[in-house]
């Protein structure tokens, strides 16, 4: 588990699950702070049930709302509101994360689907791991990229010179996310991303390594800097998009899936929160939407 999650290091890199260790390599190991689970009590917190049966829901996730407990997080969590809607999955997967079958980061919003047995959270973790599973986001983005679609195709792991952040290095884990651009509206853009692989922060850094981060973005996305450089109209309505936006354009807006028990496939979809949509109607009143084609 800690290979995977990119927390050892092999002679200064990342290693892989398969890395065989020789003699004198030097090991470093970051173990993450130990999270109890006792403790991990209901709370009655709302949530946005979109779809939900004896085996599943799925939720409209808020910005905001951390998914499981961590590391300086012991509460108000969703997995503390899904307790407290659903007490039977208590175990399910995991006592410190019940029902988690994938998660979205603290400010990213939409499409979660959450197992309610034990049946659903292995054919919903497994069916992820076979890419059945399919999940789409939108993304406000500074910059017009140059191409109307693409793949981006870039390991990822710890970021060595920040523990962190996640960063694109030639030895972390395989990551593949596409993208088509939608919109283009001067200052940023509109993109459709769908994933091949789910690492953590993937789509975060795949933008920020294209050149296009996600406005709004804390960690990745610059705060905007090099738009706040330009001209007085630029520069104001980056600020303005900033004000906005105070966390990463980013929403989970489909989502696909095999029932764990009928195999009917289920498809949901969910529009973005309202400020990812004033961002977007800033953009757009500023910049006609220009055709996204090949240049």
């Amino acid at each position: 588990m800690l290979i995977r999650s990119g927390l050892v290091q092999v002679n200064g890199a990342v290693a892989r699950p398969s890395l065989r260790l020789r003699e004198g390599d030097h090991v470093r190991i970051e173990v993450p702070a130990a999270v109890p689970v006792e403790g991990l009590e209901p709370e009655d917190r709302a949530l946005d049930i979109v779809f939900e049966d004896e085996h599943l829901m799925v939720i409209d996730k808020p910005a905001g709302l951390v998914v499981h407990p961590g590391a300086g997080v012991r509460s108000g969590t969703l997995v503390h509101a899904l307790l407290h809607h659903a007490p039977e999955i208590s175990g399910v997967g995991g006592e410190d994360r019940p029902g988690i079958v994938h998660r979205l980061d603290r400010d990213t919003t939409g499409l979660m689907v959450v197992a309610k047995t034990a049946h659903a959270h292995r054919a919903l973790v497994a069916a992820i791991q076979a890419r059945e599973v399919s999940r789409v986001y939108h993304a406000l983005v500074w910059g017009e990229p140059a191409a109307r679609e693409g793949l981006v195709d870039a390991p990822l792991g710890r970021d060595p010179r920040d523990r962190k952040r996640i960063a694109v290095v030639p030895s972390g884990r395989p990551a593949r996310t596409h993208w088509r651009t939608l919109e283009r509206l001067g200052l940023g853009s509109l993109l459709e991303l769908r994933l091949e692989t789910g690492r953590t922060h993937q789509i975060r850094v795949h933008l920020a390594h294209l050149g296009h981060p996600v406005i709004g973005d804390p960690v990745y996305g610059g705060r905007g800097k090099k738009q706040l450089r330009g001209g007085e109209g630029q520069r104001s309505l980056a600020s303005a998009l900033l004000e906005c936006l105070p966390r990463q354009a980013l929403h989970a807006i489909e989502l696909g899936l095999d029932h764990p028990v009928t195999g009917d496939r289920l498809r949901f979809t969910r529009p973005a929160p309202d400020d990812f949509a004033r961002a977007l109607d800033m953009l757009r009143s500023r910049y006609s939407s220009a055709p996204a084609s090949n240049p």
